[in-house]
């Protein structure tokens, strides 16, 4: 089996593409099973809250934030440590995490609204009273997500 990858910036969403010359074979039809599940799985993250491992949907997640030297995942009702550091996270998270701050990545889909001030950009959460500050240097791509979301 071979496998490639081929980029086209012409397009609007990743197309997945299997040729083979047998439509029934068995490693077409798993293949196909295994993309199909991944597509619709949520992503996983590990996380711990005192000292126990946890499986979190990366969904549930509002921000993660670096406390020290340590970053935490907050979602609406708990914080919990990752293991990950926030350019890792940056790398394995979908495309509706950004970085907001050289201390912060938000869940964009998790946005009730954002305060755009003279002094300050912040981000507030439905159910949650957390809120995250976004430096000016990463508001503008803020909200160029938050309007092609739209």
């Amino acid at each position: 089996m071979k496998f490639r990858i081929v980029t086209d910036d012409q397009l609007d969403e990743t197309e997945i593409i299997i040729k083979s010359a047998n439509p029934d074979d068995v490693e077409v039809r798993r293949l196909k099973q295994i993309i199909q599940k991944a597509i619709n799985e949520p992503l996983q993250l590990i996380v711990f809250q005192n000292d126990i491992q946890i499986f979190l949907n990366a969904d549930e997640v509002l921000f993660f934030e670096t406390d020290g030297r340590q970053v935490q995942a907050h979602t609406e009702n708990a914080v919990y440590q990752s293991g990950n550091r926030l350019y890792e996270l940056e790398e394995i998270l979908t495309s509706n995490f950004i970085r907001v701050s050289k201390s912060a990545i938000l869940n964009v889909d998790r946005i009730y609204s954002v305060d755009h001030s003279v002094s300050s950009n912040l981000v507030h959460f439905g159910n949650s009273n957390k809120q995250v500050y976004v430096s000016r240097r990463y508001y503008k791509k803020l909200k160029e997500v938050l309007e092609e979301k739209r």
